[in-house]
Protein backbone atom coordinates (compact mmCIF):
# COMPACT_ATOMS: atom_id res chain seq x y z
CA UNK A 1 0.00 0.00 0.00
CA UNK A 2 1.17 3.73 -0.51
CA UNK A 3 1.52 6.01 2.16
CA UNK A 4 -0.83 8.50 0.98
CA UNK A 5 -3.76 5.61 1.35
CA UNK A 6 -6.39 5.98 3.96
CA UNK A 7 -6.26 3.78 6.46
CA UNK A 8 -9.55 1.64 7.84
CA UNK A 9 -9.79 -0.40 10.85
CA UNK A 10 -12.03 -3.03 11.56
CA UNK A 11 -12.52 -5.80 14.24
CA UNK A 12 -12.05 -9.74 14.19
CA UNK A 13 -12.63 -12.18 16.93
CA UNK A 14 -8.90 -12.93 17.16
CA UNK A 15 -8.14 -8.85 16.82
CA UNK A 16 -8.23 -5.90 14.64
CA UNK A 17 -7.02 -5.67 11.52
CA UNK A 18 -6.02 -2.59 9.40
CA UNK A 19 -6.89 -2.33 5.55
CA UNK A 20 -6.91 0.90 3.45
CA UNK A 21 -9.20 2.92 1.27
CA UNK A 22 -9.54 2.49 -2.60
CA UNK A 23 -11.67 5.21 -3.93
CA UNK A 24 -15.18 4.03 -2.41
CA UNK A 25 -13.98 0.57 -1.00
CA UNK A 26 -12.33 -0.63 2.00
CA UNK A 27 -9.50 -3.43 1.08
CA UNK A 28 -8.31 -5.65 4.05
CA UNK A 29 -6.21 -8.51 2.39
CA UNK A 30 -4.07 -11.72 3.56
CA UNK A 31 -6.19 -11.92 7.04
CA UNK A 32 -5.59 -15.26 8.81
CA UNK A 33 -8.40 -17.48 9.41
CA UNK A 34 -6.88 -20.29 10.19
CA UNK A 35 -3.04 -21.05 11.97
CA UNK A 36 -0.35 -21.87 9.10
CA UNK A 37 -0.74 -25.43 7.83
CA UNK A 38 2.73 -26.42 8.92
CA UNK A 39 4.99 -28.88 11.23
CA UNK A 40 2.41 -31.29 13.08
CA UNK A 41 -0.91 -28.78 11.26
CA UNK A 42 0.37 -29.79 7.63
CA UNK A 43 -2.01 -32.74 7.10
CA UNK A 44 -4.45 -31.60 10.11
CA UNK A 45 -7.86 -29.89 10.00
CA UNK A 46 -7.73 -26.52 10.37
CA UNK A 47 -6.73 -23.91 13.50
CA UNK A 48 -8.48 -21.23 13.77
CA UNK A 49 -6.08 -18.73 14.57
CA UNK A 50 -4.86 -17.22 18.01
CA UNK A 51 -5.60 -13.75 19.09
CA UNK A 52 -2.95 -11.55 18.25
CA UNK A 53 -1.51 -8.24 20.21
CA UNK A 54 -2.20 -4.89 19.12
CA UNK A 55 -3.78 -3.84 15.33
CA UNK A 56 -2.45 -6.39 12.81
CA UNK A 57 -1.74 -5.09 9.33
CA UNK A 58 -4.23 -6.23 6.84
CA UNK A 59 -2.20 -4.03 3.43
CA UNK A 60 -0.78 -6.84 1.23
CA UNK A 61 -1.99 -10.27 -0.11
CA UNK A 62 -1.52 -12.90 2.10
CA UNK A 63 0.55 -16.13 1.56
CA UNK A 64 -0.57 -18.79 -1.17
CA UNK A 65 -0.98 -22.38 -0.95
CA UNK A 66 -0.03 -21.90 -5.09
CA UNK A 67 3.52 -22.49 -5.06
CA UNK A 68 5.98 -21.39 -7.19
CA UNK A 69 3.85 -20.58 -10.37
CA UNK A 70 0.67 -19.22 -11.87
CA UNK A 71 -1.33 -22.07 -12.15
CA UNK A 72 -2.82 -23.51 -14.54
CA UNK A 73 -5.48 -21.56 -16.10
CA UNK A 74 -5.98 -18.39 -18.20
CA UNK A 75 -6.31 -16.10 -15.22
CA UNK A 76 -3.52 -14.27 -13.74
CA UNK A 77 -2.81 -15.96 -10.53
CA UNK A 78 0.27 -14.85 -8.71
CA UNK A 79 2.06 -17.60 -5.78
CA UNK A 80 3.13 -15.37 -2.53
CA UNK A 81 5.41 -17.20 -0.54
CA UNK A 82 5.04 -17.90 3.06
CA UNK A 83 3.78 -20.20 5.68
CA UNK A 84 0.41 -18.49 6.70
CA UNK A 85 -1.74 -19.63 3.74
CA UNK A 86 -5.17 -19.74 4.83
CA UNK A 87 -6.51 -16.13 4.80
CA UNK A 88 -9.61 -13.68 3.49
CA UNK A 89 -9.45 -10.69 1.47
CA UNK A 90 -12.26 -8.37 2.06
CA UNK A 91 -13.53 -5.56 -0.09
CA UNK A 92 -16.63 -3.58 1.40
CA UNK A 93 -18.10 -0.15 1.23
CA UNK A 94 -18.51 0.01 5.14
CA UNK A 95 -16.35 -1.18 7.47
CA UNK A 96 -17.43 -1.17 11.00
CA UNK A 97 -20.81 -0.53 10.49
CA UNK A 98 -24.15 -1.91 10.87
CA UNK A 99 -24.80 -1.80 7.45
CA UNK A 100 -26.26 -5.57 7.06
CA UNK A 101 -24.85 -5.69 3.51
CA UNK A 102 -25.03 -8.62 1.56
CA UNK A 103 -21.68 -11.02 1.29
CA UNK A 104 -20.24 -13.04 -1.87
CA UNK A 105 -17.70 -15.55 -0.19
CA UNK A 106 -15.84 -15.80 -3.88
CA UNK A 107 -13.59 -19.68 -3.83
CA UNK A 108 -10.97 -18.97 -7.24
CA UNK A 109 -10.85 -22.19 -9.06
CA UNK A 110 -7.79 -24.23 -10.89
CA UNK A 111 -8.54 -28.34 -10.77
CA UNK A 112 -8.07 -28.07 -7.09
CA UNK A 113 -4.58 -28.00 -7.30
CA UNK A 114 -3.73 -24.48 -8.47
CA UNK A 115 -5.38 -20.69 -8.63
CA UNK A 116 -4.79 -17.80 -6.34
CA UNK A 117 -6.54 -15.68 -3.76
CA UNK A 118 -3.88 -13.25 -4.61
CA UNK A 119 -4.95 -12.59 -8.51
CA UNK A 120 -6.28 -9.27 -9.47
CA UNK A 121 -9.16 -10.54 -11.31
CA UNK A 122 -10.77 -11.71 -7.83
CA UNK A 123 -11.03 -7.63 -6.76
CA UNK A 124 -14.51 -7.40 -5.23
CA UNK A 125 -14.72 -3.42 -5.51
CA UNK A 126 -17.24 -3.76 -7.72
CA UNK A 127 -19.08 -5.35 -5.61
CA UNK A 128 -18.96 -2.69 -3.13
CA UNK A 129 -19.69 0.08 -5.53
CA UNK A 130 -22.97 -1.73 -5.66
CA UNK A 131 -23.88 -2.65 -2.60
CA UNK A 132 -22.24 -6.10 -1.06
CA UNK A 133 -19.30 -7.12 0.66
CA UNK A 134 -16.90 -9.41 -0.94
CA UNK A 135 -14.75 -12.30 0.74
CA UNK A 136 -12.24 -14.15 -1.50
CA UNK A 137 -10.73 -16.70 0.33
CA UNK A 138 -7.87 -19.86 0.30
CA UNK A 139 -7.94 -22.59 0.84
CA UNK A 140 -5.14 -26.12 0.84
CA UNK A 141 -4.73 -27.26 -2.65
CA UNK A 142 -3.48 -30.42 -4.67
CA UNK A 143 -2.56 -33.35 -1.85
CA UNK A 144 -2.34 -31.38 0.66
CA UNK A 145 -5.62 -30.45 0.54
CA UNK A 146 -7.48 -33.58 -0.81
CA UNK A 147 -4.63 -36.48 -1.02
CA UNK A 148 -6.15 -39.59 0.81
CA UNK A 149 -3.18 -39.84 3.98
CA UNK A 150 -4.21 -42.63 6.54
CA UNK A 151 -4.00 -40.86 9.81
CA UNK A 152 -5.06 -38.13 8.87
CA UNK A 153 -8.18 -35.93 8.33
CA UNK A 154 -9.85 -36.16 4.95
CA UNK A 155 -11.08 -33.64 2.69
CA UNK A 156 -8.52 -30.89 5.11
CA UNK A 157 -9.06 -28.37 1.97
CA UNK A 158 -13.31 -29.05 2.50
CA UNK A 159 -12.54 -28.18 5.68
CA UNK A 160 -10.65 -25.13 5.12
CA UNK A 161 -13.24 -23.78 3.38
CA UNK A 162 -15.93 -24.38 6.42
CA UNK A 163 -13.52 -22.70 8.67
CA UNK A 164 -13.63 -18.94 6.56
CA UNK A 165 -17.26 -19.51 6.00
CA UNK A 166 -17.24 -19.68 10.34
CA UNK A 167 -14.90 -16.90 10.35
CA UNK A 168 -17.38 -15.06 7.83
CA UNK A 169 -20.25 -15.97 9.81
CA UNK A 170 -18.36 -14.80 12.89
CA UNK A 171 -17.06 -11.22 11.71
CA UNK A 172 -18.64 -10.42 8.72
CA UNK A 173 -20.85 -7.85 10.64
CA UNK A 174 -17.74 -5.48 11.44
CA UNK A 175 -16.98 -5.24 7.55
CA UNK A 176 -20.62 -4.47 7.20
CA UNK A 177 -21.93 -7.32 6.02
CA UNK A 178 -25.47 -8.92 6.73
CA UNK A 179 -24.23 -13.29 8.06
CA UNK A 180 -27.42 -14.04 7.51
CA UNK A 181 -27.60 -13.30 3.70
CA UNK A 182 -24.57 -14.60 2.42
CA UNK A 183 -23.77 -16.38 -0.79
CA UNK A 184 -21.26 -18.47 -1.82
CA UNK A 185 -19.97 -18.93 -5.78
CA UNK A 186 -17.53 -19.96 -7.68
CA UNK A 187 -15.61 -20.68 -11.39
CA UNK A 188 -14.35 -24.26 -12.36
CA UNK A 189 -13.06 -25.85 -9.46
CA UNK A 190 -14.43 -23.14 -7.47
CA UNK A 191 -17.96 -23.86 -9.08
CA UNK A 192 -17.15 -27.52 -7.84
CA UNK A 193 -16.68 -26.32 -4.49
CA UNK A 194 -19.86 -24.16 -3.67
CA UNK A 195 -21.76 -27.66 -5.46
CA UNK A 196 -20.26 -29.53 -2.73
CA UNK A 197 -21.08 -27.52 -0.29
CA UNK A 198 -24.11 -27.28 -1.65
CA UNK A 199 -24.58 -30.88 -1.10
CA UNK A 200 -23.39 -31.16 2.39
CA UNK A 201 -25.99 -31.21 5.06
CA UNK A 202 -23.40 -30.06 7.71
CA UNK A 203 -22.72 -26.73 5.61
CA UNK A 204 -25.96 -25.36 4.91
CA UNK A 205 -26.17 -22.97 8.13
CA UNK A 206 -23.11 -21.48 6.29
CA UNK A 207 -24.88 -19.51 3.32
CA UNK A 208 -27.99 -18.95 2.20
CA UNK A 209 -27.56 -18.88 -1.70
CA UNK A 210 -25.04 -20.07 -4.16
CA UNK A 211 -23.77 -19.19 -7.81
CA UNK A 212 -22.04 -21.98 -9.59
CA UNK A 213 -19.87 -20.44 -12.85
CA UNK A 214 -18.55 -23.73 -15.21
CA UNK A 215 -18.76 -25.81 -12.39
CA UNK A 216 -18.83 -29.50 -11.42
CA UNK A 217 -18.78 -31.86 -8.46
CA UNK A 218 -15.70 -33.86 -8.40
CA UNK A 219 -16.57 -36.64 -6.08
CA UNK A 220 -13.55 -38.48 -6.45
CA UNK A 221 -14.20 -42.22 -5.24
CA UNK A 222 -11.92 -43.47 -2.35
CA UNK A 223 -10.32 -45.91 -3.87
CA UNK A 224 -9.10 -43.74 -6.79
CA UNK A 225 -7.66 -41.10 -3.58
CA UNK A 226 -6.55 -44.69 -2.08
CA UNK A 227 -4.72 -45.38 -5.35
CA UNK A 228 -3.53 -42.30 -6.43
CA UNK A 229 -1.80 -41.60 -2.55
CA UNK A 230 -0.12 -45.09 -2.69
CA UNK A 231 0.91 -43.64 -6.04
CA UNK A 232 2.82 -40.89 -4.83
CA UNK A 233 4.02 -42.50 -1.88
CA UNK A 234 5.40 -44.91 -3.66
CA UNK A 235 7.06 -42.29 -6.06
CA UNK A 236 8.76 -40.50 -3.18
CA UNK A 237 9.65 -43.93 -1.34
CA UNK A 238 7.11 -43.63 1.91
CA UNK A 239 4.84 -45.30 3.11
CA UNK A 240 1.07 -43.83 2.58
CA UNK A 241 0.76 -42.30 5.89
CA UNK A 242 0.33 -39.51 7.76
CA UNK A 243 4.05 -39.86 9.36
CA UNK A 244 5.30 -41.13 5.30
CA UNK A 245 4.01 -38.17 3.78
CA UNK A 246 4.92 -35.90 6.74
CA UNK A 247 8.60 -36.97 6.10
CA UNK A 248 8.56 -35.66 2.26
CA UNK A 249 9.53 -32.08 1.57
CA UNK A 250 6.13 -29.66 0.60
CA UNK A 251 8.57 -28.81 -2.61
CA UNK A 252 9.00 -32.72 -3.49
CA UNK A 253 5.71 -33.85 -3.22
CA UNK A 254 4.28 -30.56 -5.01
CA UNK A 255 6.73 -31.96 -8.30
CA UNK A 256 5.45 -35.19 -7.33
CA UNK A 257 1.69 -34.22 -7.65
CA UNK A 258 2.46 -32.49 -11.27
CA UNK A 259 3.80 -35.22 -12.94
CA UNK A 260 0.99 -37.50 -10.86
CA UNK A 261 -2.02 -35.36 -11.32
CA UNK A 262 -2.79 -35.48 -15.11
CA UNK A 263 -3.03 -38.59 -17.80
CA UNK A 264 0.14 -38.49 -19.96
CA UNK A 265 0.05 -37.48 -23.89
CA UNK A 266 -1.42 -35.27 -26.37
CA UNK A 267 -4.06 -32.40 -24.40
CA UNK A 268 -7.18 -34.40 -26.06
CA UNK A 269 -6.48 -37.63 -24.50
CA UNK A 270 -5.97 -35.86 -20.95
CA UNK A 271 -9.53 -34.51 -21.62
CA UNK A 272 -10.54 -37.27 -22.38
CA UNK A 273 -9.43 -39.16 -19.43
CA UNK A 274 -10.85 -36.56 -17.30
CA UNK A 275 -14.58 -36.59 -18.56
CA UNK A 276 -14.41 -40.22 -18.26
CA UNK A 277 -12.60 -41.02 -14.93
CA UNK A 278 -12.72 -37.76 -13.16
CA UNK A 279 -10.29 -35.75 -11.12
CA UNK A 280 -7.83 -37.30 -8.71
CA UNK A 281 -7.73 -34.60 -6.50
CA UNK A 282 -10.81 -33.34 -5.05
CA UNK A 283 -13.63 -33.39 -2.39
CA UNK A 284 -13.56 -37.00 -2.11
CA UNK A 285 -16.11 -39.50 -0.69
CA UNK A 286 -14.97 -40.00 2.72
CA UNK A 287 -18.23 -41.31 4.22
CA UNK A 288 -17.91 -38.97 6.74
CA UNK A 289 -18.34 -35.15 5.86
CA UNK A 290 -19.14 -36.28 2.18
CA UNK A 291 -21.05 -39.13 2.86
CA UNK A 292 -22.59 -39.42 -0.76
CA UNK A 293 -21.73 -37.97 -4.66
CA UNK A 294 -23.18 -34.40 -4.87
CA UNK A 295 -25.71 -35.00 -7.10
CA UNK A 296 -27.47 -37.98 -5.17
CA UNK A 297 -27.76 -35.15 -2.09
CA UNK A 298 -29.38 -32.76 -4.19
CA UNK A 299 -31.42 -35.49 -5.70
CA UNK A 300 -32.23 -36.41 -1.78
CA UNK A 301 -33.36 -32.74 -1.20
CA UNK A 302 -29.89 -31.35 0.27
CA UNK A 303 -30.43 -27.54 -0.45
CA UNK A 304 -33.35 -27.58 -2.06
CA UNK A 305 -34.32 -23.96 -0.18
CA UNK A 306 -31.23 -22.37 -1.24
CA UNK A 307 -31.22 -20.16 -4.23
CA UNK A 308 -28.94 -21.38 -7.35
CA UNK A 309 -27.34 -19.86 -10.29
CA UNK A 310 -25.73 -22.42 -12.52
CA UNK A 311 -24.17 -22.14 -16.21
CA UNK A 312 -21.52 -22.73 -18.39
CA UNK A 313 -19.73 -21.13 -20.77
CA UNK A 314 -20.40 -22.21 -24.48
CA UNK A 315 -17.24 -23.54 -25.50
CA UNK A 316 -14.94 -24.37 -22.31
CA UNK A 317 -11.94 -26.60 -24.00
CA UNK A 318 -12.39 -25.45 -27.42
CA UNK A 319 -8.75 -23.61 -27.38
CA UNK A 320 -7.09 -26.69 -27.45
CA UNK A 321 -8.29 -27.27 -30.96
CA UNK A 322 -7.33 -24.10 -32.42
CA UNK A 323 -3.56 -24.85 -33.69
CA UNK A 324 -5.05 -28.02 -35.27
CA UNK A 325 -8.18 -25.81 -37.36
CA UNK A 326 -6.85 -26.09 -40.62
CA UNK A 327 -5.93 -30.16 -40.68
CA UNK A 328 -8.89 -30.96 -39.07
CA UNK A 329 -10.78 -29.34 -41.76
CA UNK A 330 -10.36 -32.01 -43.97
CA UNK A 331 -11.16 -34.62 -41.17
CA UNK A 332 -14.85 -35.42 -41.01
CA UNK A 333 -16.35 -34.66 -37.56
CA UNK A 334 -17.81 -38.01 -37.34
CA UNK A 335 -15.15 -39.99 -37.86
CA UNK A 336 -13.32 -37.68 -34.40
CA UNK A 337 -16.38 -38.02 -32.34
CA UNK A 338 -15.94 -41.74 -33.67
CA UNK A 339 -12.07 -41.98 -32.30
CA UNK A 340 -12.71 -40.63 -29.19
CA UNK A 341 -15.58 -42.71 -28.53
CA UNK A 342 -18.78 -41.16 -29.21
CA UNK A 343 -20.71 -43.64 -32.24
CA UNK A 344 -23.95 -45.00 -33.65
CA UNK A 345 -27.46 -43.32 -32.92
CA UNK A 346 -25.82 -41.35 -30.06
CA UNK A 347 -22.88 -39.27 -32.73
CA UNK A 348 -25.68 -38.88 -35.00
CA UNK A 349 -28.40 -37.01 -33.22
CA UNK A 350 -25.74 -34.89 -31.02
CA UNK A 351 -24.64 -34.06 -34.81
CA UNK A 352 -27.77 -33.06 -35.46
CA UNK A 353 -28.70 -31.36 -32.79
CA UNK A 354 -25.23 -29.19 -33.10
CA UNK A 355 -25.98 -28.59 -36.83
CA UNK A 356 -25.00 -24.80 -36.28
CA UNK A 357 -21.73 -25.91 -34.32
CA UNK A 358 -20.85 -28.45 -37.19
CA UNK A 359 -21.25 -25.64 -39.24
CA UNK A 360 -17.86 -23.89 -38.34
CA UNK A 361 -16.08 -26.92 -38.70
CA UNK A 362 -14.45 -30.12 -37.09
CA UNK A 363 -12.34 -28.49 -34.61
CA UNK A 364 -15.37 -26.13 -33.28
CA UNK A 365 -17.63 -29.79 -33.05
CA UNK A 366 -14.86 -31.36 -30.95
CA UNK A 367 -14.27 -28.36 -28.60
CA UNK A 368 -17.88 -28.37 -28.46
CA UNK A 369 -18.40 -32.16 -27.37
CA UNK A 370 -15.43 -31.88 -24.99
CA UNK A 371 -17.45 -28.63 -23.41
CA UNK A 372 -20.54 -31.54 -23.32
CA UNK A 373 -19.14 -33.92 -21.93
CA UNK A 374 -17.32 -32.49 -18.55
CA UNK A 375 -19.83 -29.63 -18.03
CA UNK A 376 -22.90 -29.13 -19.91
CA UNK A 377 -24.25 -32.32 -19.69
CA UNK A 378 -23.88 -32.28 -16.29
CA UNK A 379 -26.03 -28.96 -15.36
CA UNK A 380 -28.73 -31.07 -17.08
CA UNK A 381 -28.41 -34.01 -14.81
CA UNK A 382 -28.07 -31.59 -11.95
CA UNK A 383 -30.62 -29.76 -12.68
CA UNK A 384 -32.91 -32.64 -13.18
CA UNK A 385 -31.94 -33.45 -9.70
CA UNK A 386 -32.54 -30.06 -8.46
CA UNK A 387 -36.32 -30.77 -9.29
CA UNK A 388 -38.09 -27.65 -8.35
CA UNK A 389 -36.09 -26.42 -5.99
CA UNK A 390 -35.30 -22.63 -7.19
CA UNK A 391 -32.76 -22.53 -9.59
CA UNK A 392 -31.54 -20.16 -12.49
CA UNK A 393 -30.13 -21.05 -15.29
CA UNK A 394 -27.68 -19.22 -17.91
CA UNK A 395 -25.06 -19.71 -20.42
CA UNK A 396 -22.07 -17.32 -21.48
CA UNK A 397 -22.02 -17.11 -25.43
CA UNK A 398 -20.07 -14.25 -26.32
CA UNK A 399 -16.60 -15.39 -28.44
CA UNK A 400 -13.92 -13.76 -27.66
CA UNK A 401 -12.01 -12.41 -30.27
CA UNK A 402 -8.63 -13.62 -29.60
CA UNK A 403 -9.99 -17.50 -29.89
CA UNK A 404 -13.61 -17.11 -31.33
CA UNK A 405 -15.00 -18.87 -29.12
CA UNK A 406 -16.35 -18.60 -24.98
CA UNK A 407 -13.98 -20.46 -23.89
CA UNK A 408 -12.94 -21.34 -20.05
CA UNK A 409 -12.28 -18.44 -17.66
CA UNK A 410 -13.80 -15.94 -20.27
CA UNK A 411 -16.66 -14.64 -17.97
CA UNK A 412 -15.08 -14.32 -14.78
CA UNK A 413 -13.75 -10.51 -15.78
CA UNK A 414 -17.71 -9.88 -16.56
CA UNK A 415 -18.60 -11.04 -13.40
CA UNK A 416 -16.26 -8.75 -11.27
CA UNK A 417 -16.49 -6.30 -13.57
CA UNK A 418 -13.04 -5.47 -13.92
CA UNK A 419 -12.25 -5.36 -17.85
CA UNK A 420 -9.44 -2.99 -17.56
CA UNK A 421 -7.37 -5.19 -15.17
CA UNK A 422 -4.06 -6.64 -16.39
CA UNK A 423 -4.34 -9.61 -18.18
CA UNK A 424 -7.87 -8.77 -19.21
CA UNK A 425 -7.12 -8.25 -22.85
CA UNK A 426 -4.66 -11.28 -23.39
CA UNK A 427 -8.36 -13.22 -23.48
CA UNK A 428 -11.25 -11.12 -24.30
CA UNK A 429 -9.62 -8.73 -26.67
CA UNK A 430 -9.12 -4.71 -26.52
CA UNK A 431 -12.48 -3.97 -26.47
CA UNK A 432 -14.34 -6.25 -24.43
CA UNK A 433 -17.94 -5.16 -24.14
CA UNK A 434 -18.61 -3.48 -21.19
CA UNK A 435 -22.62 -3.83 -21.97
CA UNK A 436 -22.13 -7.26 -21.28
CA UNK A 437 -19.96 -6.98 -18.08
CA UNK A 438 -23.09 -5.09 -16.92
CA UNK A 439 -25.21 -7.77 -17.50
CA UNK A 440 -23.41 -10.53 -15.90
CA UNK A 441 -22.30 -8.47 -12.98
CA UNK A 442 -25.50 -6.78 -12.37
CA UNK A 443 -27.09 -10.25 -12.22
CA UNK A 444 -24.83 -11.36 -9.82
CA UNK A 445 -25.46 -8.37 -7.96
CA UNK A 446 -29.26 -8.70 -7.76
CA UNK A 447 -28.77 -12.39 -7.20
CA UNK A 448 -26.89 -11.01 -3.56
CA UNK A 449 -29.58 -8.68 -2.76
CA UNK A 450 -32.54 -10.70 -3.57
CA UNK A 451 -31.98 -14.30 -4.37
CA UNK A 452 -32.79 -13.85 -7.85
CA UNK A 453 -30.60 -12.82 -10.82
CA UNK A 454 -33.35 -11.05 -12.70
CA UNK A 455 -34.72 -13.59 -15.07
CA UNK A 456 -37.19 -16.32 -14.76
CA UNK A 457 -36.70 -19.16 -12.99
CA UNK A 458 -35.52 -22.67 -15.35
CA UNK A 459 -38.91 -23.79 -14.60
CA UNK A 460 -40.77 -25.96 -16.96
CA UNK A 461 -39.50 -24.37 -19.97
CA UNK A 462 -36.09 -24.73 -19.02
CA UNK A 463 -36.03 -20.79 -19.59
CA UNK A 464 -32.48 -20.42 -20.25
CA UNK A 465 -30.78 -16.34 -19.79
CA UNK A 466 -27.50 -16.31 -22.80
CA UNK A 467 -24.97 -14.08 -21.76
CA UNK A 468 -23.71 -12.49 -25.63
CA UNK A 469 -23.46 -9.00 -26.61
CA UNK A 470 -26.84 -8.81 -26.51
CA UNK A 471 -28.18 -11.33 -23.94
CA UNK A 472 -31.09 -12.58 -24.42
CA UNK A 473 -33.45 -15.24 -23.05
CA UNK A 474 -34.24 -18.51 -24.94
CA UNK A 475 -36.22 -21.95 -23.72
CA UNK A 476 -34.17 -24.87 -23.41
CA UNK A 477 -31.13 -23.46 -23.65
CA UNK A 478 -29.26 -26.95 -23.11
CA UNK A 479 -31.85 -29.18 -25.28
CA UNK A 480 -28.36 -29.47 -27.90
CA UNK A 481 -26.69 -31.89 -24.96
CA UNK A 482 -29.63 -34.06 -24.47
CA UNK A 483 -28.53 -36.82 -27.24
CA UNK A 484 -25.20 -37.26 -24.69
CA UNK A 485 -27.65 -38.28 -21.54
Amino acid sequence: MKATETYVEAGTTAGPVRGAWRNECAVFLGIPFAEPPVGPLRFAAPVPHAPWEGVRDALEMGATPQRGDNGITLIPEPSVPGPSTLNVNVFTPSPGTDAGLPVLVYIHGGGFTSGSPASLWYDGSSFARDGAVTVVLSYRLGFEGFGWVEGAPHNRGVLDWILALEWVRDNIAAFGGDPNRVTIAGQSAGGGAVLTLLGMPSAQHLFSAVYCSSGVAADVKPATAQAFARKLAGQAGVEATRAGFESVPEETLLELQKKAVMPAGPPLKALQSLAQDGLNLGPVIDGDLISQPTIESVRAGVGAGKPLVIGANDDEFSMIFADAKNKLKWIPASFMLGRIGLRGDKRRNYLLANADVRAGGTAAIMGRYLTDSIFRTFIVEFLAARGTAPTWVYRFSWRSPVHDCAFHCLEVPFFFDILDRPGVAEVAGSAPPQGLADDVHSAAQSFLATGDPGWPQYGDRSRTKVFDAPSTLMDQGYRAVVPLL
